[in-house]
């Protein structure tokens, strides 16, 4: 008995970052617009970022007990906002969520408003997150990934399901889309993605109003990588144009930096 209580506590140990206990369903290549419930539970590093009156305004991805990781964008205050964990149906009052105050945010240095490069904000929690069987960090992508063009991930949120509509879904959203190439999204997008952005999309489907901040993930060997975070494209959430998101790889030197420092 003491050999098996060790063995799972091995195993749990070794699942780490990026395997959700309760495995995602992905059925192709729906739309958050217009998009597909995900299966509860089933991404268990996003988080919902909400003012303190329960807006949910954008998404989040956990990145260890301590840590969230969104958009610059999203304007994350520790004053008026906070981040909700495990939540899947919004207008459930029985889920186990855990809800997070905000210790500090920390904004990249070089972030631009103005064309959104180093669109990054890391959240500090106040207190950690309590690790379960739906609340659990994604894997980050090293400096060095370069995700081939036309590989299969998958993006979540709580975005509105149609540029038309005025409110966002109660149920967790997701989509499989293409990542793009550098050249392919620079076809529609010209000079204004830099070496900090990803692309993805333009398949049918979009991220859409609400999203930002969220994450774009990729499955290796088992194990879910965070390549990107919902950053920006068209107005009207054009399912046929570049989703573009913050690009990991090129931000985590600054992110493992940052967390480390504070």
């Amino acid at each position: 008995m003491l050999w098996i209580i060790r063995c799972l506590a091995l195993v749990a140990s070794t699942l780490g970052c990026g395997v959700p206990v309760i495995k995602p369903q992905v059925s192709g290549y729906n739309r958050i617009v217009n998009g597909e419930n995900a299966v509860s539970g089933s991404w268990p590093w996003q988080v919902s970022l909400q003012e303190t009156s329960g807006f949910h305004f954008c998404g989040g991805s956990l990145i260890n007990q301590y840590w969230v990781i969104t958009a610059a964008h999203c304007g994350v205050s520790p004053s008026r906002h906070r981040v909700i964990l495990g939540e899947y149906n919004r207008a459930s009052n029985t889920e186990p969520i855990q809800i997070k105050t905000i210790a500090k945010a920390i904004t990249h240095p070089y972030y631009n408003s103005y064309n959104f490069n180093n669109d990054i904000t890391l959240v500090k929690l106040s207190s950690p997150a309590q690790l379960t069987n739906r609340v659990s960090p994604v894997c980050l992508a090293s400096s060095s990934t370069n995700v081939p063009a036309g590989t299969r991930c998958v993006t979540t949120g709580w975005g509105r399901t149609a540029f038309t509509c005025e409110s966002s879904p109660n149920i967790l959203q997701q989509t499989a889309l293409p990542i793009l190439s550098i050249a392919q999204c620079q076809q529609y997008w010209g000079n204004k993605i830099f070496d900090s952005m990803i692309c993805a999309g333009a398949s049918g489907v979009s991220s859409c109003q609400g999203d930002s901040g969220g994450p774009l993930v990729c499955e290796k060997g088992g194990v879910w990588y965070q390549v990107g975070i919902v950053s920006w494209g068209t107005s009207n959430c054009n399912v046929r144009a570049p989703a573009v998101y913050a690009r990991v790889s090129y931000l985590r030197n600054w992110i493992d930096q940052t967390v480390s420092r504070n």
